[in-house]
């Protein structure tokens, strides 16, 4: 059985400090993964690439990714080269989730062009061949003449420490289906993009893509992102269609995640807090992580 892997997620703001302490609270409990949303025209908000970089130089096991970065704003030879930069820096834990674009309003002030949905899904395809042959660094000029992205004549590199896993934040089918073609990871929008009970069909939308392509349904990582709050009483829970928060107990958030593990393929789940606090990242990795290892024996 594929063994089980535990996260959260962050919003970027100005408050270095807690972002630290709530790292390396996550580290030292075990939790394998620390997302930050990637916003970057909202003015209160750091660059998530910097912070991703002091929470690695913070934390010793902990793998850190952007939830999930914005193509249109952060071309990809250049994302290419953040990446492996922050991968080798930290010893191989940096993934990088990517979102073919979002906010299109708030985009196009920052001065790129606005994309359809078919240009944005092109281009995330043709950025995901291309960062991998920049890792490849195998010394040989790349030359890249898309529709989209033209490298010509770039030399690769560096490669990164460690195979840097790439993840989509796909919603729509066609970006469903890119994903299960060429990715190694989906990063599942929270439930408020993507409803409780769209989860189903988007799986099965991965798995045909994956077997059309000759792959395995399981080299998609599925990763569950569930908002909400781990409380001390128990809440009143209807979290199979909609997009409501998770609010309950520790023991109604461990049944919810086993069923979401035993039900669906999700094998990645990041927990994003509606209150950013140590207490509740501790409650996640202390009172819910263990439990639903132990049901689900991942």
């Amino acid at each position: 059985m594929t063994r089980l892997a535990f996260g959260f997620s962050l919003a970027p703001t100005l408050d270095v400090g807690a972002h630290r302490e709530l790292a390396v609270a996550a580290d030292e409990h075990g939790l394998e993964f620390l997302g930050i949303q990637d916003h970057p025209y909202v003015p209160e908000f750091l660059d998530t690439f910097v912070l991703a970089g002091a929470l690695l130089a913070a934390t010793r096991r902990i793998h850190v990714f952007p939830d999930v970065t914005n193509l249109p704003l952060r071309p990809p030879a250049m994302l290419a080269k953040a990446a492996a930069s922050l991968d080798l820096t930290s010893g191989g834990r940096f993934e990088l989730a990517v979102g073919a674009g979002g906010y299109w309003d708030a985009i196009e002030r920052l001065g790129v062009e606005r994309r359809s949905r078919a240009e944005a899904n092109a281009a995330l395809e043709e950025a995901f061949e291309l960062m991998r042959a920049i890792w490849r660094a195998d010394r040989r000029p790349l030359h890249h003449r898309g529709v989209h992205y033209t490298v010509d004549g770039l030399t690769p590199g560096p490669a990164p420490a460690h195979p840097i896993e790439l993840w989509t934040g796909a919603q729509g089918p066609k970006a469903l289906a890119l994903t299960g073609r060429i990715a190694d990871g989906w990063a599942a929008p929270i439930p408020s993009y993507l409803p409780y009970e769209q989860w189903g069909p988007a799986h099965t939308i991965l798995d045909e893509a994956a077997t059309a392509a000759g792959r395995q349904p399981s080299d998609v990582r599925r990763i569950c992102q569930v908002v909400g709050t781990i409380t001390d009483a128990p809440g009143t829970l209807e979290v199979t269609t909609g997009a409501e928060p998770v609010r309950g107990d520790a023991a109604q958030w461990t049944a919810f995640l086993t069923r979401s593990a035993t039900d669906l393929p999700f094998t990645t789940f990041v927990f994003w807090p509606e209150h950013q606090t140590i207490d509740q990242v501790l409650r996640f990795a202390r009172d819910v992580v263990p439990a639903v290892r132990q049901a689900v024996r991942g």
